[in-house]
């Protein structure tokens, strides 16, 4: 080993080194209040003043911020956007320690807070519960903690199963509780009680009113973006799901269908749709209607009509359209599949035609569909003379429209809804009684949900039976007052008059909305 000389230090004034003083260490405090009630509301101006008092007198300590979320659940952290902040700086590097009154302050789901006492710890930041004297960076603090968030998530369960019993009382009362902020057509008085906003409900009848037009719900879409109705939420663009939802609405002709949907989880407080997992309460006539029940009922029907339409026969699901007057209603004689409506390119030559979708798409057809291609122009033609033809015939066609209203009178249903009322207000009464034997009690439950489908699908009968009579009574006018033949063809008689066009390879065949028909040789 080489040579080794010790050189000692000198000691020179003014060369002392001063010690190092440990940084402060950066504290944050989080409060939070559960409601917005006036005593909560001082409850979290107080839980403000004292961290920020409580954290400047300690000299060791330096203020990182408080971060309070005010009236806001605690059963999860995704809305919670002062926590979220707070955890960002802590993550950034700005925080050495968080202080909060409690565990059940911090967080009621065991997962949540164990997810950040981990993510917190990894960084060493230490959290520290006042309440529960723990802090997370001792040897016990996580043990405690999995304890105390477990006790937390208890009691969060306890107040939401509590919320659940109060909601299921306000039902059984028939008090109806709607968010109103989105609700388009409504709002509430001082009293909570909906009340009709006339603009808004101005939109809502017009949507009702071009459905039963034959408009289909694109189609109204597109009418009321272009003049720039707003939605229930203040938007300008519309869905079809939107207006399918709006039509489909009870609360429209003043009835309400409460617990549709219900809570599954308290914890992520995930919705469902009720499909009989958990009561429901209807209560009629709760509100001012914007629809009157019987435009309500038609809307209904012609919902279950399209529906039908939209399976062909191939089984295949496909989607109404309403933008053309021939859309829906033309049809093939040989299979029985809807007509579509293309551009056709022949050799150069263009041209709108309509061909069986059997031909369009034979993949999906269950025969080789050989019926004709169709112009545009020879389905107007058709459509006018069958008109012309009921017009000149007169007596003979009014005579066969009054034999049709007389068969739809005698086809009547004969149980009535108030027949079915006063059933399911008896079987109300014998459920009450039945609560402890699950055997009757589910027995009677089934005859009030079909007897609730029953007085339905009456009303819905009933309103297409007024409907095919207005109908009748419509083309019996037409005929009557029209004393000169049609020579333009007008696309809104054929919505109003023509149920169906039937192409054949040597005829059509028109269905009047009457009853009627029509054969036509081209």
């Amino acid at each position: 080993m080489g040579k080794v000389t010790f050189i000692p230090a000198r000691r020179q004034v003014g060369n002392n080194i001063k010690k190092q003083e440990k940084p402060k260490l950066r504290v944050a405090a989080y409060c939070r209040v559960s409601t917005d009630s006036d005593e909560q509301e001082t409850s979290y101006e107080t839980q403000v003043s004292h961290y920020k008092e409580y954290i400047q007198k300690n000299p060791e300590w330096q203020l990182a911020g408080v971060f309070a979320d005010d009236g806001i659940s605690g059963t999860n952290t995704k809305k919670r956007d002062e926590f979220n902040r707070m955890i960002n700086e802590c993550m950034a590097g700005n925080i050495d320690m968080i202080i909060t009154k409690s565990i059940s302050r911090f967080a009621r789901n065991t997962l949540d807070c164990l997810k950040y006492v981990r993510q917190l710890k990894n960084k060493n930041i230490p959290i520290y519960f006042e309440k529960e004297s723990i802090n997370t960076m001792d040897a016990k603090g996580e043990v405690l903690i999995t304890i105390m968030a477990s006790l937390a998530q208890q009691e969060s369960q306890s107040l939401s199963q509590n919320v659940k019993l109060g909601l299921q009382y306000r039902y059984q009362q028939g008090k109806v509780m709607v968010n109103h902020n989105h609700f388009l057509g409504y709002t509430k008085d001082e009293n909570g009680n909906l009340v009709i906003d006339p603009v808004q409900a101005e939109v809502v009848k017009r949507i009702y009113r071009e459905y039963l037009e034959g408009y289909s719900m694109k189609k109204i879409c597109q009418h009321l973006e272009a003049d720039g109705a707003l939605t229930g939420a203040g938007n300008t663009k519309w869905y079809d799901s939107t207006i399918n939802k709006i039509l489909r609405n009870e609360k429209y002709m003043g009835d309400a269908l409460l617990q549709k949907t219900y809570t599954t989880d308290f914890l992520t407080k995930k919705r469902v749709k009720n499909t009989g997992i958990v009561p429901q309460y209807y209560v009629e006539n709760n509100h001012e209607a914007i629809i009157p029940k019987d435009i309500f009922m038609q809307v209904q029907a012609e919902l279950a009509r399209r529906r039908n339409v939209r399976t062909g026969k191939s089984g295949k699901k496909r989607c109404f359209s309403g933008n053309n007057c021939f859309s829906q209603i033309v049809c093939c004689g040989h299979c029985g599949e809807l007509y579509r409506r293309i551009h056709w390119n022949n050799h150069g030559k263009k041209s709108i035609v309509w061909r069986c979708i059997s031909r369009l798409e034979p993949s999906f057809a269950k025969e080789n569909c050989t019926n004709r291609t169709v112009h545009e122009e020879t389905l107007k033609e058709i459509s006018l003379k069958a008109i012309n033809q009921i017009c000149n015939d007169s007596d003979s066609f009014i005579n066969q429209i009054q034999e049709n209203v007389a068969k739809a009178i005698v086809n009547a249903d004969s149980l009535s809804p108030e027949v079915i009322d006063k059933r399911l207000e008896e079987l109300q009464k014998e459920l009450i009684h039945k609560v402890n034997n699950k055997q009757e009690y589910d027995a009677i439950a089934d005859e009030i949900f079909r007897l609730r489908d029953q007085k339905q699908q009456s009303l819905m009968d009933a309103e297409t039976q007024k409907k095919n009579l207005r109908r009748v009574k419509d083309i019996q006018d037409f005929i009557k007052d029209q004393s000169t033949e049609i020579t333009e063809f007008d696309e809104s008689l054929v919505r109003r008059l023509v149920e169906s066009i039937t192409v054949f390879n040597d005829h059509f065949t028109v269905e009047f909305k009457s009853g009627i028909k029509v054969d036509i040789n081209d």
